[in-house]
Formats: C-alpha cells, structure tokens, sequence
C-alpha cells in the first residue's frame, strides 16, 4: 500500500466505521412506495472488486494507475466499475469498448470529471484538456484547430522545430568533440529533449527563447551551447513537481478529509509549483502586449504571428471572452500538452532503440539510403522515412503519453457491453492496456517492440489511441508526430548510441497524468563518422 495511507488511516477508520454502519441502517429501513423501494431503478452496473466504506477501490489503486487497472482487467473482464472514494467510475480495457465509447456514445462521454488537483492546476478546470463539454470548450478547440494548429500553421512552425534540431545536434556535437579520443558524450536526453520541444513552441507561441544565449535557434553562434535560461528552468521544475500530483490516481482529489487537512501538503505543492508557472506565462503575454502596443505586429501576417499575438488580437475584438486568463490557458494547454508529451515520446523510443540496436541500424540504413550523408534530415524527409514512421507508431502504442488518456464523464445514462452506465460516471480508458492486448490483433508478443507490425500496411485497421479518440481527441497530433519524426531521425542519423553502462535500459515507468520513465534516460552519444563534416558545419 502507498504509504500515504498509513499517515490517513487513524483518521479514515472513524469516517468508514461511521459510513459503514448508515449505510446497513439505510438498508435494513427501505421504504417501499408503489411496489417499489427507495433505492430507485435497479442497475446492472458491470462487475467490479469488493469496495470499502469511504475508500472505495482506491486502495488498489497502486501506482503507476495503468498497470493497476491493467491487473483488475484480468480478473473482472475488459469493462469494470470502480469507486473512487464517492465518485462512481467505469474502466475500459478493450478497443471493442473504446469504439463504443467515443463513437455511439460520444457525446455522453464528452465532458470532464471535475478534480480539485485539475482545478488548481487548470486556471479552474478552463484549458482545453479539462474543460467541461459546452459552448466555452468548443470556442478553446476552434481557436486552437482554426488559429493555433491548423494544418498550414503546423507547417510554418516546422522550420524552427527544425532550427531547435540543428542547435540539439550542434551542442551535442560539440560535447563529444570535448570529451575526448573517444568522441564519446554523456546525455542527459529528457532534458535535452523538453528543452528542444519548449523552445520551438517558445518561438511560435512567444517569440522568445528558452537559452541563456541568442543562439538556440538556426544560425546561432558557434560557441553557444549553453542550457536553458533560470526562468525557462524554472517552468520546467514547476511542470515536474505538479504533473505526478495530477491525475485519476491522486487520492486527494477523492477524500475531502485530505483536502481539509492538507495531511500530504498537496494543495501547497501544487500551488506554489502553479504560481511559478503562471509568472512565466503572464511575463510572456505582457511581452507580447507591450511589442504590439510599440507598433510591431506580432511577427507577421496570418500563421507568421505569434500564438500569443493572434489571442490578443482576438482579445481586442471580444476582451470578455478572451481574457489574460483564457489566454494563459490556451498556453498552458500548447506548453504542457506539446513540451511534455513530445520529449516523453521521444525518450521512451530512444531507450526502446538502445536496447535494440539492431533497430537502430536499420533505421540508420533506410536515413543514409533516402537522404544520404551530405545533410540533414528534414521536415520534407520525415514522412518519406517508412521506418522511422513504425518506429514512432511503435512506440506509442507501448508507450503512450498520458496511458490512461484524460479521464471523460458520462452527462447521461447508457449503455456499454449490456451494462448500465449511470449519468456522472467517471470514464477511464486504459489506451495502455489496450495497446498490449493480444486480442486487439496485435499478435501473440504484444509486449514486445517490434516496428515492422507497422510495415506494409500490416496495421492497417489495428486499433490505436494514443492521442484519443472522438470529439475529445488531441488537436496537436499533427505538431507532435512531426516533431517526434524529425527529432529521431535527426539522432538516429547523426550519432552512434550506447547505454552508459554497456547494459540494458531499465524500462521502468514512472507515475502521473503522463507517462514518464521512472528515472530520466542517460546515454552515449558518438558523432557518426559519415556525419562529422555536416556536423561540423552546424
């Protein structure tokens, strides 16, 4: 058990005996009215474990949550009830049920689960993953898929995706030439990675940088390869120290007692982790506000502006609906949803590459054959590069972002699998647990990583989602493949990979809304010897 527990169960004990015995007292008294007993309509909910008073399930709930559900599914079936404390919830295992779910049932499934640790974190449950289904959710997705994420807007920002790969590689470059005979350098890639994803959507969000230096970008000076600026450094710590609170697994969003008391000092680490984010994005739009009010246009016409200058632009015309807070949420949103989730993508696919390196050569053969050694990898090259795509496919379904997706919650009653789903149920779909399931038609090692279950259209038809699925799905699919795609294939192309110690990547997961490692990946790198002279010139 989570030793959490241990420091709430002296006081846990009187509320569960307390509802323990209303609840036998509330059934031994039922009163019938016209044949029928207070407890209303009879609901054939699915199956699910024996549940404490209070507590509910959340006691097998261990973290990480995915793998819990994953144990549960294999003893109560593909579809089960749990109770998170009070709050009734519903989990599905199986991509027969998912399709269900957000198809014949998407607009039940529509809306979010209200949760405090969410709220806190979410500017009140306002950014574009966690609001509730309605008139103000639907306005977040057009601005983000018409003004924010449009298929040409997604273009334009590929050449400074781009731009953040060239510094990447330039910096890790330079670290193996200082390291020696060998030419061999120590990576810390997580960081690496959160860095080159915050700082391209940086630029197209802000217009600024996340280096210490003006040289992160294309065309920076030679000698730059400093990390990031202290307040870029700060967002950063302040993403790590709330993203592993959130979540349908955080049992302080299910007891009040805990709320009340604070008992695991929840509330205070979140907020002071929030309140740092939230100075970092007020300094961004207050920048912004102040280029523009000086004349400047925000860098441009149409895709060419900046995310931020296009809100306030938006703002000038209706300030009551787009006010610094909306803003501030639509930023957070982009920052959270692209940063993390990208460069936990690409971390999970290089550990996966290094403890198969015969993949990596492969991958390394079809890059030299379709672009050759004379340059880099680019926007162009990524969807051209078969292998490279199964790759990414592969990845995600062993490793999908956030396993669990963003829990969704039923507005009416249905059904799903024969059973009753009542109004107010929390949805959780494990996307984890699906994508390992031999009978999704994934073979008979789904646990195994095996890119070439995406050749040749051989997954034609196969059931994914890691980026969600119906009304609800993510809207940076296109941003985020793109720039996993030209992320890897830079990597793969430019440099020889090794463990540090010459062993297997301990493939250990970590815990939150994402799906983190446990510990942050470490490798050799060693300049290719075809790549040196492109490398060079960067």
């Amino acid at each position: 058990m989570d030793p959490a527990y241990v420091a709430i169960l002296s006081v846990l004990f009187l509320f569960s005996l307390h509802r323990f015995l209303s609840h036998h007292r509330r059934r031994s008294s039922k009163v019938v009215v016209n044949g029928k007993n207070n407890l209303g309509t009879h609901h054939r909910l699915p199956p699910g474990p024996p549940a404490i008073p209070v507590l509910g399930h959340l006691h097998l709930l261990e973290k990480p949550i995915h793998a819990a559900l994953s144990r549960l599914a294999k003893q109560y079936g593909p579809l089960f009830s749990l109770r998170m404390g009070s709050r009734p919830a519903m989990v599905v295992s199986s991509a027969e049920l998912a399709r269900v779910c957000f198809t014949e049932h998407d607009v039940t499934f529509a809306t979010r689960p209200r949760f405090p640790s969410f709220d806190l974190v979410s500017f009140g449950g306002t950014t574009l993953p966690t609001s509730r289904y309605g008139p103000y959710w639907r306005n977040l997705r057009r601005v983000a898929t018409v003004h924010l994420l449009s298929a040409h807007r997604v273009t334009c920002m590929l050449p400074v995706v781009s731009g953040e790969v060239r510094a990447m590689a330039r910096r890790m470059y330079r670290a193996a030439a200082a390291a020696g005979p060998r030419g061999a350098a120590r990576v810390e890639l997580k960081r690496r990675l959160f860095e080159l994803s915050l700082s391209a959507l940086m630029e197209t969000i802000a217009r600024t940088k996340t280096s210490r230096g003006e040289g992160s970008g294309a065309g920076a000076a030679a000698g730059d390869d400093r990390d990031m600026a202290p307040e870029t450094q700060e967002f950063k710590e302040a993403l790590d120290e709330f993203i592993p609170l959130v979540g349908a697994a955080n049992v302080w969003d299910f007891l009040p007692v805990l709320r009340w008391l604070d008992v695991l000092g929840v509330r205070r680490r979140i907020l002071a982790a929030v309140g740092r984010r939230d100075a970092f994005l007020r300094r961004l739009i207050d920048a912004e506000r102040r280029r523009m009010e000086e004349g400047d246009d925000g860098g441009g016409e149409g895709e060419k502006k900046s995310m931020i200058a296009v809100l306030l632009t938006l703002q000038k015309t209706e300030p009551e609906v787009y006010t610094d807070a909306t803003i501030m949420a639509l930023c957070t949103s982009m920052f959270t949803g692209g940063a993390e989730t990208t460069a936990t993508t690409a971390e999970w696919a290089m550990s996966l590459l290094l403890n198969h390196p015969d993949v990596l050569k492969k991958a390394q053969a079809e890059i030299d054959a379709s672009v050759g050694t004379s340059r880099l990898v680019t926007p162009a090259d990524v969807p051209r590069l078969a292998y490279l795509q199964c790759i990414i496919n592969e990845t995600l379904r062993q490793y999908p972002a956030v396993p669990t997706l963003v829990p969704h919650e039923s507005t009416a009653d249905c059904k799903v699998g024969g059973h009753d789903v009542p109004r107010g149920t929390m949805l959780l779909v494990n996307a984890y647990a699906i994508h390992r399931d031999p009978a999704a038609a994934w073979g008979p090692d789904p646990d195994a990583f095996r890119p070439e279950r995406f050749e040749d259209g051989k997954a034609e038809g196969k059931f994914m989602i890691a980026f969600g699925m119906g009304r609800r799905k993510c809207p940076g699919e296109t941003l985020a493949l793109r720039t996993v795609g030209l992320v890897l294939g830079t990597l793969i192309q430019c440099f020889d990979w090794d463990t540090v110690d010459g062993g297997k990547v301990d493939m250990a997961e970590g815990v939150g809304i994402t799906l983190p490692r446990a510990v942050p990946l470490e490798a050799m790198c060693t300049p290719r010897q075809t790549m040196r002279g492109v490398l060079r010139e960067l």
